[in-house]
């Protein structure tokens, strides 16, 4: 029998920034584009007055509950939207309260998630005065005609100038994030891809089949709900796009990735993540290692080990519960979850299965999934290392979705 679970504090950050400039057809974050991102009617300014209330009420929050057993935060990590579109000065501001607020660790990992456009990814100079060590930038293609099929707004010459800038500035570790399975994008055109990513020298790489969900079907879009309403004009896109995928192109060009980068020396150390060695994403690691991270902004999830947290989506709610006009400042509104034993163990399996860790094989024979195990085994899923773990096969990464199915 496993362990309860039990509540403890966060050791990671997560802060949502809702902004882009232009709203792509794909995508299901939380974000307002448009003239509340920039220009005068640009909401940024009270966000960043919200966001600093909610960081210090949850901070009051956590030093009432844990006082002066929290550990200081090891990652930080600034996420959206596009958070390259806040003036540096703010995102200084930011992590200096965090710091004071929630404590860091002197070799802390801080990430800022940046488009690569030219008018959209900032100054690395400034990033990295800020506190930032880490850029993720929103690269989704090195072929300029998948970026516009995408809605980009950058080209795939900006990328390349993104992580030039970012390593003259001593920016410590650049990410790139990579598209696949993309409307009428052939498996050439993926190939291509990789090796233009691969030529530019980034430290890690996160690729992800295009996934064109609906949120407002699953129920994720009402007035608690941790996703916004899908656009219209979204909806038209994603019904043109959807017939144009494939799955067995997809499962080739995953394959091909997992292939091309196990030979230029990149660890797969997660099912849709390569990095250099040391150039892990430690923030996500908290994330598929069940450990607790605190959240805040509009749509973000929290984890204390027992409980998931989220806020609700709608910034106008956000605003007025952190900004009221009179009375003061409470908590947004939002929802969470306590999780049982038995949803906890299953999450922690199937968390632990995404990396290259995998489980122990004591984990895979407790009765409740030991027929799971071998029928995954059986068809060459898993498969079991020198040092007594199971991880999945390459095969078996394709295939987690029915494994982890048949875990729940």
């Amino acid at each position: 029998m496993t362990d309860a679970p039990v509540a403890a504090p966060p050791v990671a950050l997560y802060v949502h920034v809702p902004f882009c400039v232009s709203l792509c057809p794909y995508c299901d974050f939380v974000v307002y584009a448009g003239a509340g991102a920039r220009g005068p009617k640009a909401r940024v300014d009270v966000f960043l007055r919200a966001l600093r209330s909610e960081l210090d009420l949850r901070a009051d929050a956590l030093d009432e509950r844990f006082g002066n057993a929290r550990p200081p935060l090891e990652t930080v990590y600034l996420g959206g939207g596009t958070p390259s579109l806040l003036p540096p000065d703010a995102v200084a501001e930011l992590l200096w309260r965090i710091r004071d607020r929630f404590g860091m660790s002197g070799d802390a990992e801080v990430t800022l998630e940046a488009n690569p456009g030219p008018d959209e990814r900032g100054d690395a100079s400034a990033w990295r005065e800020a506190g930032v060590t880490r850029l993720s930038l929103g690269a989704q293609s090195l072929a300029d005609d998948d970026l516009r099929a995408l809605g980009r707004r950058h080209r795939a010459v900006d990328v390349a100038s993104a992580v030039a800038e970012a390593r003259a500035a001593g920016i410590a570790s650049v990410s790139l994030d990579l598209l696949y399975d993309v409307p009428g994008a052939t498996e050439a055109r993926w190939a291509a891809t990789l090796d233009a990513a691969l030529e530019i020298e980034p430290d890690h790489l996160s690729l992800y089949a295009l996934t064109l969900d609906d949120p407002d079907a699953e129920g994720l879009t009402g007035p608690a709900g941790d996703h916004l309403p899908t656009t219209a004009g979204a909806r038209r896109w994603r019904s043109r796009a959807r017939p144009e995928q494939d799955e067995d192109r997809a499962a080739a060009q995953y394959l091909h990735a997992t292939d091309r980068l196990a030979a230029a020396g990149w660890r797969g150390y997660e099912i849709s993540n390569w990095a250099r060695p040391g150039h892990e994403s430690r923030h996500n690691l908290v994330y598929w290692d069940r450990r607790p991270y605190e959240a805040v902004g509009p749509g973000a999830h929290a984890f204390d080990g027992l409980t998931r947290r989220w806020n609700a989506a709608r910034l106008d709610p956000y605003l007025a519960a952190l900004t009221p006009r009179r009375g003061s400042a409470h908590l947004p509104p939002g929802g969470a979850e306590m999780l049982d034993r038995d949803t906890a163990a299953a999450e922690s399996t199937m968390l632990a299965l995404r990396t290259d860790r995998g489980v122990s094989l004591a984990v895979t024979t407790r009765s409740a999934v030991a027929r799971t195990f071998e029928w995954a085994a059986e068809n060459r899923l898993t498969e079991l290392t020198g040092d007594g773990r199971v991880v999945l096969t390459t095969r078996g990464r394709l295939m987690s979705n029915e494994l982890f199915l048949r875990l729940l």
